[in-house]
C-alpha cells in the first residue's frame, strides 16, 4: 500500500554530499539516492522503494521544473519564487528541503547568467557588491530564523508573502531608462555610476544612482525574505533597483542576478550546514530549471511575455493560497 511521507532533516550528511557531488548530480542520482533517504529523511509517508519505487519523484520533479523554467524567462521571474510555493504545495518533501532546494536552484540559474551579464557591461561590480554584502548577511539570518520557526508558521509567512510578490508584480512598474539628475552623497561615495551600450539603439548609456541609504534597508530585507523562503530575490531585486534607486531597467536585471549569486550562496551554506538539503531533490530540479531556463530564453522572442506573466501571477495566487491554508490547517 502506498503512503505519502513527510521528510525531516537530521543532520548534515546529505547536505555535505551534496556540496560534494553536486557536479556528478545524475551520477548521485542512480548511485547514490537510498543512502541519501537513509541518512536524512524518516519513511513514513513517502512511497515504499519497494512500491511505486524512489525515481518517480525526482522523476516528477525533474518535468515540472523544466516547465517552470520555461515560462520563468518570458515573465520576467526567477526559478526559485515558483519553485518554493509550487513544489512546497503539491510534493510530499519537508519544507526545509524545498527551500534549501529553492536556493541552488536560484543560485545555478544566476551563475549561469552572470559572467555574460558582466562582459556585456549590464551587470555593475559597484552597484551590486554592496547591496549584495548587506543582503548576503541578512540572508543568512533571515535561514537560520526559518529553520527555527515551526514548518506550519513559516507556510503562513510563505504564503502572505507569495500574495505580496503578485501584488508587487501587479502594481509595479518598470521604467527603462530612470530620469536621475544626480547622485546622492553615499551612492556617489560607492561610485554607483557607469556606462552601457544600449544594443536597440547602439547609444551609450550614462547613468547614476540615488536614494542609495533607501535601497540599502530595501535589501537588508530582501535578504531576510530570500533567506527564510528560500525564493532567491530576482522578483523583488530589479523593482528595487530601477524604481527605488534609479538604476536602467537593464543594468538592474543585470546586476540582480549578481547580486543573487551571492545573496542565494550565502543562505544556501546555512541548509547545507543544517543538513537541509536532499540532492535527490535538488539535483533534478536544478538540471531540469536550467534546461527549461534555455529553452524560454530563445521562446522571449515568440511568446507575448504579458500573457506568460498573468500565467505565472495565476499559478502564484493558487500556490501562495495553498500554503496560507496548509499553514493553518486548513489545506490537506
Amino acid at each position: 500500500m502506498r503512503t505519502t511521507t513527510t521528510i525531516r532533516a537530521q543532520g548534515g550528511g546529505a547536505g555535505r554530499a551534496l556540496a560534494l557531488a553536486l557536479p556528478a548530480s545524475m551520477l548521485l542520482l542512480a548511485l547514490g539516492v537510498d543512502h541519501a533517504f537513509a541518512a536524512a529523511a524518516e519513511v513514513d509517508e513517502l512511497p515504499h522503494p519497494e512500491g511505486a519505487g524512489w525515481w518517480r519523484w525526482p522523476l516528477a520533479l525533474f518535468v515540472v521544473c523544466f516547465f517552470l523554467g520555461v515560462i520563468a524567462v518570458p515573465a520576467g521571474v526567477g526559478g526559485g519564487v515558483l519553485f518554493v510555493p509550487l513544489v512546497s504545495g503539491f510534493f510530499p518533501f519537508h519544507l526545509d528541503f524545498v527551500r534549501g532546494a529553492g536556493l541552488l536552484v536560484a543560485l545555478s540559474s544566476a551563475l549561469a547568467a552572470g559572467p555574460s551579464l558582466l562582459r556585456g557591461g549590464l551587470a555593475s561590480m559597484r552597484l551590486a557588491l554592496p547591496l549584495a554584502l548587506i543582503a548576503s548577511l541578512s540572508s543568512m539570518a533571515g535561514a537560520l530564523l526559518g529553520l527555527a520557526l515551526p514548518a506550519s508558521v513559516v507556510r503562513i509567512a510563505l504564503g502572505a508573502t507569495i500574495l505580496g510578490i503578485v501584488a508587487v508584480m501587479l502594481k509595479a512598474g518598470k521604467t527603462e531608462i530612470p530620469d536621475v539628475k544626480a547622485s546622492d552623497r553615499l551612492g556617489a561615495l560607492l561610485g554607483m555610476h557607469g556606462v552601457f551600450v544600449d544594443a536597440a539603439s547602439g547609444k551609450e548609456v550614462h547613468w547614476r544612482t540615488h536614494r542609495t541609504p533607501q535601497g540599502l534597508a530595501l535589501f537588508l530585507f530582501i535578504g531576510v525574505l530570500a533567506g527564510m523562503f528560500g525564493l532567491g530575490a530576482g522578483w523583488a531585486n530589479v523593482p528595487a533597483l530601477n524604481i527605488v534607486m534609479g538604476a536602467p531597467l537593464k543594468v538592474a536585471a543585470g546586476s540582480s542576478s549578481f547580486i543573487l549569486s551571492l545573496v542565494d550562496s550565502s543562505a544556501a551554506w546555512v541548509y547545507l550546514n543544517s543538513g537541509a538539503v536532499l540532492a535527490v531533490i535538488a539535483a533534478p530540479s536544478i538540471v531540469g530549471m536550467m534546461l527549461g531556463a534555455k529553452i524560454g530564453a530563445r521562446l522571449l522572442t515568440v511568446l507575448r511575455a504579458s500573457l506568460i506573466r498573468k500565467l505565472v501571477i495565476a499559478m502564484l495566487l493558487f500556490a501562495g493560497g495553498r500554503a496560507l491554508l496548509v499553514g493553518l490547517g486548513i489545506g490537506a
